[in-house]
């Protein structure tokens, strides 16, 4: 089974996004900030990572581009899912890294045709 790091500190938000995760056939582990992701990522490596952007501490653009930046978790595919949906928040997420961008709230016709894109599912 493929494993989902999902990373969001919105419950709402979390609670969506993992029954979409789940309803595709992936493991969901869930970190609310991109430092708690870092504990996870050292103990594990998901197959999909989905970050949002403003997060406490840290946010999901600085540590995409530190995961894509890093040998050991650039080839870990990063999809974008945030409520920051211009054309400069695409491009940016694009800039560093990121292998899709989707916009909250979630379609969920386009959220499951990235992620089966991301892993294969």
């Amino acid at each position: 089974m493929s494993i989902a790091l999902l990373v969001e500190d919105s419950l709402t938000e979390v609670e969506v996004i993992t029954r979409h995760l789940k309803n595709l056939g992936l493991q969901v582990i869930w970190a609310n900030s991109c430092e708690e992701a870092k504990v996870h990522l050292s103990a594990s490596t998901p197959d999909l990572i989905v970050l949002d952007v403003i997060l406490p501490g840290q946010s999901g653009f600085e540590l995409c581009r530190e995961l894509k930046g890093d040998p050991s978790t650039k080839g870990i595919p990063v999809m974008i899912c945030s409520t920051k949906n211009t054309d400069t928040d695409k491009l940016w997420g694009d800039m560093l890294g990121a292998d899709a961008y989707c916009a909250k709230p979630v379609d969920v016709q386009e959220f499951s045709t990235i992620v089966r894109q991301l892993v294969k599912a």
